[in-house]
């Protein structure tokens, strides 16, 4: 259900932040208590046993380095690491520099823990440089449809801001964020096509509520050569506010596989149209650390 100040009658107006933020808590709640819930090793063996959730080995599922995430899920157990490097010059005499990546854990078969976080960001403008830790994100991503002949994949995900960056540096509003996600994922024709429509809310800086967006985003990728594969992608997003303006850009990538759990990439972005990255170059890297789950590794014993 969601709520709009334009069809909600005056009286009801005041109580919208109140409404939103209850639901917003539960959802919390409910995606917190099931992370916890996913960490007695009992439970976690039962859930694979009886859905058969374990993989026969490890390999990651990379949401770098495209804005839109894959509705693939990380496998059941896995804990992965994205991390790397970015480079963005937003309008000319001004740049910034970031380190940070997603730390990702397959709770349940179609189920993720995701916490987003951003270690350094240091900007230099006319006024000079200024350095603080980032923001960090939680949330969870739940995949409900997996592909068939006629449906992709598909998944929804909630993520909130915990906002850790310095104010008064202005690398952060000091204000609570909220995104929305669908996501479909799908193989055509040696293609595999990401799509993300994202709704935000964004905390005002300066005053109570939020301003609220939306986002699409596409993405493709198509092999190259053995683990060389080249990605590209169309994304945008509307008006946020009158200081805010609605933008589209462009990335483009090269990402390899160094082996199945280990997977590299870089590339850059060209801003489209003004108010969005004007340019942007990254680099990182995706790791699959290890299967937490102790019926896996019996599994990997009794393979032949």
């Amino acid at each position: 259900m969601s709520y709009s100040k334009r069809t909600l009658p005056t009286k009801y107006q005041a109580v919208l932040p109140f409404l939103l933020r209850e639901h917003i808590l539960r959802f919390t709640i409910l995606a917190v208590s099931t992370c916890l819930a996913a960490s007695n090793s009992a439970v976690a063996q039962w859930m694979g046993s009886q859905t058969n959730c374990y993989a026969d080995s490890i390999a990651a599922n990379p949401n770098r380095p495209t804005v839109s995430n894959p509705a693939h899920v990380t496998q059941y157990g896995v804990v992965e690491l994205e991390y790397g490097w970015d480079r963005l010059w937003p309008e000319p005499g001004s740049q910034q520099m970031s380190v940070g990546g997603l730390l990702k854990f397959g709770v349940f078969c179609d189920i993720e823990f995701r916490w987003t976080t951003t270690s350094f960001v240091s900007q230099t403008d006319p006024a000079g440089t200024h350095s603080s830790f980032g923001d960090n994100w939680l949330g969870t991503e739940i995949r409900f449809h997996r592909q068939t002949k006629q449906l992709p994949t598909m998944a929804f995900s909630y993520a909130f801001k915990i906002p850790s960056a310095s104010t008064q540096s202005g690398l952060g509003t000091g204000r609570v964020d909220h995104s929305f996600t669908f996501g479909a994922s799908e193989a055509i024709a040696h293609f595999n096509l990401d799509f993300n429509f994202t709704r935000y809310l964004i905390g005002r800086a300066s005053s109570s509520g939020f301003d609220q967006n939306n986002q699409l985003a596409l993405a493709f990728s198509h092999a190259i050569y053995g683990g060389l594969q080249f990605a590209g992608e169309f994304y945008g997003e509307t008006q946020l506010n009158h200081t805010t303006p609605a933008y589209a850009s462009s990335l483009w990538a090269l990402t390899y596989t160094v082996i199945p759990r280990l997977v590299i990439d870089g590339g850059f972005e060209a801003g489209l149209t003004s108010g969005g990255p004007h340019r942007h170059a990254f680099c990182g890297i995706t790791y699959s650390i290890a299967n937490l789950y102790l019926g896996w590794r019996r599994k990997r014993s009794s393979d032949p």
